[in-house]
């Protein structure tokens, strides 16, 4: 390739804040999907994930339009993402990692992966890297304003009121945050000069086991669960990374659980076991793990009777995005008070504007 920026390109970062700064900044919804680096000239077409590795493999079906709707020579930064009628799904976006080229090509048609553009770095023979974000902005703006899907442009504003309501709402679809990138800012490659402020809210779920921390002296996570409409409890990820006298107080105050806990336990047939398959229904615990095959699995059951208040970060396909922190106990609710019912929100009407749902 002979364009003025080339890969491999590091792409520019964020670092974590808690509040959404002021000033002469833009706000963007921040995708929960693959980082991606778009290099094009002529008919020579690179997808980079964000460790530098190629992507085009896995998402062919973004080849054509991407080579007749994009200008000839152009280096764009944006996220590869799936949505749904319930809006991201990061789950089916890590399942087009396919080695096999076959799979690939049907699940390229069976769920195809859009790409939402939100940096131009470079355009013909201009490299823009240097350019302020407001310029690059522009640029992006008027680049896309004849494109259509499966390539979009990235909602942006400057009120922080509107970035702060996307906060809210936002969270429904399967977003992250909110990403505030200064408007007189350069592209610099690696570096976290972006601001991104990430979700944080609570839940009430019902603790039905845990697992025993590796030096043996207290809980190392709790498995939570909510309960569907149908009353089925669902395991729904665990609360972890507590400190070493807040794990060994909550082995103690779990302990009176453990008597009898198989019981009628809704998750009897993986309790004890990291085997794969369940018979009646809902998600349980257990399993191999998809990021660690050697990691113990193994937990120990309780019966049913407490509360946890937890802190996550986000959802997805009714699990926790990450492991969610233990926050306090909750003797004021029953576990049957514990529902999927207070984590319910719907993609907001931009998502669904945007894409065209």
């Amino acid at each position: 390739m002979t364009l003025p920026v080339r890969p491999p390109l590091e792409p520019m970062l964020a670092r974590l804040a808690r509040d959404l700064p002021a000033g002469e900044v833009s706000y963007e919804p921040k995708w929960d999907g693959f980082r991606c680096i778009v290099f094009r000239d002529g008919d020579d077409l690179e997808l980079q994930s964000r460790n530098l590795r190629p992507l085009l493999r896995y998402f062919p079906e973004l080849r054509e339009p991407m080579l007749a709707r994009l200008p000839p020579r152009v280096v764009l930064d944006g996220e590869l993402v799936v949505v749904t009628e319930r809006g991201l799904d990061f789950d089916a976006l890590q399942l087009r990692q396919h080695p096999a080229e076959s799979r690939v090509r049907r699940l390229a048609e069976e769920i195809p992966a859009a790409y939402v553009a939100f940096d131009l770095l470079a355009i013909g023979d201009e490299a823009l890297l240097d350019a302020p974000f407001a310029v690059r902005r522009a640029r992006l703006e008027e680049l896309f304003a004849g494109a259509g899907p499966p390539l979009h442009l990235t909602p942006a504003t400057r009120d922080r009121a509107r970035a702060a309501d996307w906060f809210s709402r936002f969270e429904g679809a399967g977003f992250d945050g909110v990403v505030a990138k200064p408007l007189a800012d350069p592209y610099r490659p690696g570096q976290r000069t972006m601001v991104k402020v990430k979700h944080e809210r609570t839940a009430d779920c019902a603790v039905a086991g845990f697992r025993l921390h590796k030096d043996g002296r207290g809980v190392g996570s709790l498995l939570c669960g909510l309960f569907d409409a149908a009353g089925v409890l669902h395991h729904v990820g665990v609360a972890s990374g507590m400190a070493a006298g807040v794990r060994a107080r909550l082995l103690a105050e779990v302990g009176p659980l453990r008597a009898g806990a198989l019981d009628g336990h809704p998750w009897r047939d993986r309790a004890g076991a990291a085997g794969p398959g369940a018979e009646g229904g809902g998600r349980m615990p257990g399993g191999p793990s998809r990021w660690n095959a050697g990691k113990d699995l193994s937990w120990e059951p309780l019966r049913v009777e407490r509360v946890a208040e937890v802190a996550y970060e986000g959802l997805l396909n009714g699990r926790f995005r990450h492991n969610a922190r233990f926050r306090r106990w909750r003797p004021d609710k029953e576990p049957a008070e514990c529902t999927y019912d207070q984590l319910e929100a719907v993609p907001p009407a931009e998502l669904r504007e945007l894409f065209g749902r």
